[in-house]
């Protein structure tokens, strides 16, 4: 996991005064000592505006000023870590973790690159597949294809930010609507940019289905993380003007590096 191998600066004394930012725990409520400490310490890592890598107070410093045992700071710290607000280096301590973007795609038919384009962040791109073939039986229904339609543009890829793999997609597009597209050089080009500019094509609406999955070995060795690591499965199919199917595509997305933000109005 990137929380194990990631490293502070921080010097030894660099971690928040008590005093100021941690209040008491009240008895009686009902809710558990280790939760209350866990809201203390988000509410300090966030009013506090404690940087990434910031150095959290020692596990004897949260007990002695909660006045509870290493039993309830460990789990709060444990509930922490599991959310990737912290993360613990062995003999050093508990450190904020690098924050995660909020991303939008999902919510809007702008894409992937076209989002992190607008937040001015650099989207690279590894094709590891395009060329047409013979649809899976899936993609046929999800793009309503015709008996007589035996090819899709069959595009899969690596989609980095700053570097950093983070979403690996397999899209079948119908290709009648895209003639010669297995010859655009991709692997600097937005796929919607490429389908409004070259085809004159604008993705008007897409339905989408989200489920939570482990890597295989391969997700893993392209997403540059750890077998079974915990992925986003994403399944969308993009309508085109007249409500016609024009894209389909499955889509594996690190968990690590973000987080997926819908607005629902």
């Amino acid at each position: 996991m990137a929380n194990a191998r990631q490293k502070t600066t921080e010097p030894p004394d660099a971690r928040p005064k008590l005093g100021s930012g941690l209040s008491g725990l009240q008895t009686g409520t009902g809710t558990p000592l280790w939760s209350q400490v866990k809201t203390a310490l988000m509410t300090l890592i966030t009013t506090e505006k404690l940087s990434e890598h910031a150095r959290l107070p020692s596990e004897a410093e949260l007990c002695e000023h909660f006045g509870v045992s290493r039993t309830v700071v460990r789990e709060a710290l444990n509930q922490l870590v599991f959310e990737r607000v912290i993360y613990k280096l062995q003999g050093k301590g508990a450190f904020v973790s690098a924050r995660r973007d909020e991303q939008d795609f999902l919510g809007s038919n702008i894409g992937f690159s076209g989002e992190l384009h607008d937040k001015n962040r650099a989207v690279t791109r590894h094709i590891l597949r395009q060329e047409l073939e013979a649809p899976s039986e899936r993609a046929r229904r999800m793009l309503q294809l015709q008996p007589d339609e035996k090819l899709v543009l069959r595009l899969d890829r690596v989609l980095s930010v700053d570097g950093v793999p983070r979403i690996l997609v397999h899209t079948s597009l119908v290709a009648r609507h895209v003639p010669g597209m297995e010859q655009v050089p991709m692997h600097n080009r937005s796929l919607y940019d490429t389908l409004s500019r070259q085809y004159g094509i604008t993705m008007r609406r897409a339905e989408r289905w989200l489920e939570a999955v482990a890597a295989t070995a391969d997700q893993a060795r392209l997403l540059g993380v750890a077998d079974g690591a915990p992925l986003i499965a994403i399944e969308s199919v993009g309508f085109m003007d007249g409500g016609l199917p024009m894209e389909y595509y499955t889509a594996f997305y690190r968990t690590d590096q973000s987080r997926l933000h819908f607005m629902v109005s």
